[in-house]
Parts: structure tokens; C-alpha cells; sequence
């Protein structure tokens, strides 16, 4: 019984890696015959299971869709990666309780080993907006990295990694205390501090993680604590590929009541004037952002947004004189 049953979880975990399997690769796969696989397939039915058939030479199983959602079997990454995702989506408006509810059956059922490594990435992890403006593809980060970097924040262990910038030369190796996660308009960031006692931030998908230290370190946190505004800074004067610096004609108090603090810093000059300091991958995103201010502006730099700024409105315009 034990091994039908051991049996009858590996089939299944099977048929939900992919969507159609035919039956002798199943029974290669499992090491048995095709008429196990075909009692093993009566048995996932009779448990609640949808499972069709197609017969013929190029017959195969496919797992259906039942009248209720039947239980699922996640490997490792899956499991923190799908609790991950439920952590974030219980901050979405309207989400919160089934949210909530899904994390906590989940968390209930998930090895103590992986549930460190989620809560790890909860507890390290600050989130600033998506950026949904930017047609830029999502940079691509091994979710493996993310858990090791969060583990390592956790135990406040150092961390050790080669960090290559597109187009520069690479920084081989680096030791660092890691603080912060952060994940901004779809990047992942570290916020960390070197050997010479200097704060950074780091591209996770531009790390390369070499063997773990071990090394246990003094942790020192950033005097404001504030390690979003840090990573915005950062990236302000070295990430964004588009720079603006925007006269705004309001108080700074009124300007930041209408924006999200990720999305630019806020200087302010008199009681009815301030600056914003804000960036993106593209002027198409820079101009939405001040476009979604509704308060008047002035942009002097970069030529570029000035003279895609001119574009627009003289567009917006014709839209509506003809």
C-alpha cells in the first residue's frame, strides 16, 4: 500500500509538470507497466482527480478540469515561490483575506526548511511600485539567488559575489554585509555595505554568488533605517537610463501627497515651489509621471524629455482642435 500510494503521488506530480502524457512514457518514467499506470490512473480518479483519455497510436493522459480544485504537488521553488506571491498579493486591495487565507494552508503543509526560507524573504524584503509603463522585458533572477542573499541577511551572514555591469569592467569579488532586499519597478536590488564601511546597492540579477561564507557579521543598520529611499537615490544617479530634475510649481508636501516615495525625491525650495528628482528607462514613462502630477511644471533638462514633451502636447493638441 505504501508503494502505491508513494507511487500514485510520483504519477501525479508528474502530470502536472506538463499537460499531456502518453501512457508508456509514464510507466518508462515510473518503472512499471502500462496496466499500472492505467489501475494507477482509475485510483487518481476515483480520489477526485479529472483525469481524460485519448486512445489510439497517439493516445496520451491529460489531467482535466474538475468541479473542484484538487490538491497540488510543488517541488521546492514552487512552494516559496507560489507563498512568496501570496505574501505580496496580501497587500492588494480586495485580496487580503483569501490571500491570507491560501498563505496560511500552504504555510501549514510546507517543510520547516522552506518555510524559514519564505519567511526569510518576508522579513527581508521591502517593495516599492511596478513599473507597468515600460516595455523593457523583466530582467530574469534565480529565484535560488534570492532565497540564498535573504537567508544570508537573516543570519547576518557576509556575502560573496562577482558583480558584472553590462558595458564595465567586473568587480571580482566582492564581501559585503547584506541589510535589504528591495524590489523596485520590477528589479531586484540589495542593499549592502562593503569592506570599507560604504553603503550600496546591487543588481541581484547582475550577482554571481560564490561559495557562503559562513562568517557571521556585527550588523550595523543604515542610521534611517530608510532603505528604499537609499536604493531610489542610488539608482536615481546611476540606473535610470532617462535623468530629470523638474521644477514643480506646488509645496513639497503637496507634491509628495500625490506620488508614491519610490517614484522620485522631493526637494523643496519655498512654501509654493519644489524640486522633483525623478527618472525611468524611458521618456514615455518620465512623462506620464509628472503628466499624473496635475500640478503645472517646468522642464528645462534633459533636451530630449523637452523635446519629447513638446511632441505630446503639441499630439494632445491637434486631438482636440483638429
Amino acid at each position: 500500500m505504501r508503494e502505491t500510494s508513494s507511487r500514485l503521488l510520483s504519477l501525479l506530480a508528474l502530470m502536472q509538470s506538463r499537460p499531456a502524457w502518453p501512457g508508456s512514457e509514464l510507466a518508462e518514467r515510473l518503472g512499471v507497466s502500462t496496466r499500472t499506470i492505467r489501475n494507477d490512473i482509475d485510483r487518481l480518479r476515483e480520489l477526485g482527480y479529472p483525469v481524460d483519455a485519448t486512445r489510439g497510436a497517439a493516445g496520451y493522459y491529460q489531467l482535466g478540469v474538475g468541479a473542484k480544485l484538487p490538491p497540488l504537488l510543488l517541488d521546492d521553488e514552487e512552494a516559496v515561490a507560489v507563498a512568496v506571491g501570496l505574501r505580496t498579493g496580501a497587500g492588494v486591495a480586495g485580496m487580503e483575506e483569501s490571500s491570507g487565507r491560501a498563505l496560511a494552508k500552504l504555510e501549514q503543509v510546507l517543510p520547516h526548511r522552506l518555510r524559514r526560507q519564505v519567511n526569510a524573504i518576508h522579513t527581508t524584503l521591502s517593495k516599492g511600485p511596478d513599473n507597468t509603463g515600460s516595455n523593457v522585458p523583466d530582467p530574469e533572477v534565480d529565484p535560488v539567488v534570492v532565497t540564498t542573499i535573504a537567508a544570508a541577511i537573516r543570519d547576518e551572514h557576509y556575502l560573496r559575489f562577482d558583480y558584472v555591469v553590462p558595458g564595465q569592467e567586473p568587480q571580482l569579488p566582492l564581501l559585503v554585509e547584506p541589510y535589504r532586499l528591495v524590489s523596485w519597478q520590477r528589479y531586484w536590488y540589495l542593499v549592502a555595505r562593503d569592506e570599507a564601511g560604504e553603503w550600496h546597492t546591487y543588481r541581484v540579477d547582475w550577482m554571481d554568488l560564490r561559495m557562503a561564507t559562513g562568517r557571521k557579521y556585527k550588523a550595523r543598520p543604515m542610521p534611517e533605517d530608510d532603505y528604499m529611499d537609499f536604493v531610489l537615490r542610488d539608482v536615481a544617479s546611476t540606473g535610470w537610463k532617462v535623468h530629470a530634475r523638474i521644477t514643480v510649481f506646488a509645496s513639497a508636501d503637496e507634491v509628495l501627497s500625490r506620488i508614491h516615495a519610490a517614484v522620485g525625491i522631493v526637494e523643496p525650495v519655498d512654501d509654493n515651489t519644489c524640486v522633483l528628482i525623478t527618472g525611468a528607462e524611458s521618456l514615455e514613462v518620465v512623462a506620464v509621471y509628472i503628466g499624473m502630477l496635475g500640478i503645472d511644471f517646468q522642464v528645462t533638462a534633459p533636451q530630449a524629455l523637452v523635446d519629447h514633451l513638446k511632441l505630446i502636447g503639441e499630439r494632445y493638441l491637434r486631438a482636440i482642435t483638429g
